[in-house]
């Protein structure tokens, strides 16, 4: 009962509350796309063809699980929130490398907007290179009722359209409902096809091809992984901060104490969802490039999902975007120069240039520690079809991307609900960080 009241303390914040169903509604739109098939193909053979245990085979497999089934039903939003954040991820490395863009990103909202412009542009090129790819593979393996430029051109056009439209509704979300929208996308196509897996377990358990103290433990070992996330994402550092005594106008402030929680993932899910949507474009070059030269086939065998080369390839970049993504988010200097004016300074260091190379160290230290937390977990997952036949794929980044953004969701509800005088959204009254 004690839940339920808390839960209820969500709808009696009118804010709060619009924002909620403006992204249930969002999803539902979704979803509603994702079930919509694109004229010309043959759907009954394309999830066959996804099912055989083929290196190309398994590679769509292993993409259709960020579209929530949409790339495996060749529906209109097959390509989902990929390209946006692919085009992203790009802008950003750019920006960081381009003198031009580099300037833009200084102007505040006016360079934001014209970056952000450029995004949706290049948005629109991955999209036709993507579906271009995928229609490719879907000739070349005979998965069409009619091949030709009849079938290509409308074909192209949709998944490009759908692409485009996922990316203004993701837009959408983070302006107007909770958290960032393309994340929440990412996460509600992963959490369509929890009830599949499910299903296809018991189905594996009763023909015989799995024992049921296998299945469970298989289970067990992914709840195990969404339990670690949640306690690593929970540990912060807190770095003491001591404030002198100060006089504003007619009053004096004494000295007081506070501190500043570095979190030891600081920049939460956002690293694993650059590297799967990083890896997922050579993916569908290499799937389109083995559909048209019969000596390149090794290729996929080489890629193949959870190989040694997938897996090595997975832990650089998690490291890379870590480290980049805390740069971004992250200013130590201008975090130092903040304190200092506001007569904060840490014990034993001297405000400014001391302090800016003390928070540096912090930040490089647990940020690496971080980095390897999310790369071990995303590629532990990956090891389990090794050692356990599995009637389904999930990854790690799956598990993370799933637990990340549901953390962070729950976190901005629960400052709404804190903002407004409510208990939190559990039953401890707040998500304590240890």
């Amino acid at each position: 009962m004690v839940l339920l009241g808390t839960f209820k303390n969500i709808f009696k914040v009118s804010e709060l509350r619009r924002k909620i169903f403006f992204v249930l509604g969002a999803l539902v739109i979704y979803r509603i796309g994702s079930i919509i098939p694109v004229l010309g193909v043959n759907v009954q053979a394309l999830a066959e063809y996804m099912q055989q245990s083929t290196n190309l085979g398994m590679m769509f497999s292993y993409l259709d699980t960020f579209s929530g089934s949409a790339l495996g039903k060749c529906t209109l939003f097959a390509l989902g929130i990929s390209p946006y954040i692919t085009a992203s991820i790009m802008m950003q490395l750019l920006g960081m490398t381009i003198p031009s863009l580099e300037a833009l990103l200084k102007e505040g909202e006016y360079g934001r907007k014209v970056i952000n412009q450029y995004t949706r542009y290049l948005t629109l090129v991955l999209s036709i290179i993507y579906a271009s790819s995928y229609a490719a593979v879907l000739e070349t393996q005979g998965l069409v009722l009619t091949g030709g430029f009849g079938f290509r051109i409308p074909f192209i056009l949709s998944l490009t359209a759908g692409a485009m439209f996922v990316m203004w509704l993701g837009e959408q979300i983070s302006i107007y409902g909770i958290g960032n929208g393309a994340s929440v996308i990412i996460f509600a196509g992963i959490v369509a096809r929890f009830p599949d897996y499910v299903l296809r377990t018991i189905d594996y358990v009763q023909m015989g091809n799995i024992g049921i103290i296998t299945a469970t433990a298989v289970w067990a070992f992914l709840l195990l992984i969404m339990a670690i996330v949640v306690y690593v994402e929970k540990g912060e550092r807190k770095i003491p901060v001591q404030y002198a005594r100060r006089v504003i106008g007619n009053r004096v402030y004494g000295a007081q104490s506070t501190f500043i929680p570095f979190k030891i993932n600081a920049v939460g899910v956002m690293p694993v969802i650059f590297a799967s949507s990083i890896l997922q474009m050579p993916m569908y070059i290499i799937g389109m490039l083995a559909s048209y030269f019969p000596a390149l086939k090794f290729l996929p065998e080489r890629f193949a999902v959870g190989g040694a080369l997938y897996n090595v390839m997975t832990f650089v970049l998690i490291l890379f975007f870590t480290y980049f993504y805390t740069a971004l988010v992250f200013d130590p200097v201008k975090l130092a120069e903040d304190m200092k004016k506001s007569g904060g300074f840490i014990l034993g260091l001297r405000p400014g240039k001391k302090t800016a190379e003390y928070l540096d160290f912090l930040l490089n230290r647990l940020g690496l520690i971080g980095a390897l937390y999310l790369a071990f977990l995303a590629i532990l997952p990956n090891l389990l079809p090794n050692f356990v036949s599995m009637p389904f794929y999930i990854g790690g980044t799956s598990l993370l991307i799933v637990v990340g953004v549901a953390l962070e969701f729950s976190s901005q509800i629960e400052a709404y609900l804190i903002e407004h005088k409510y208990e939190g959204f559990l039953v401890s009254g707040k998500l304590k960080a240890r």
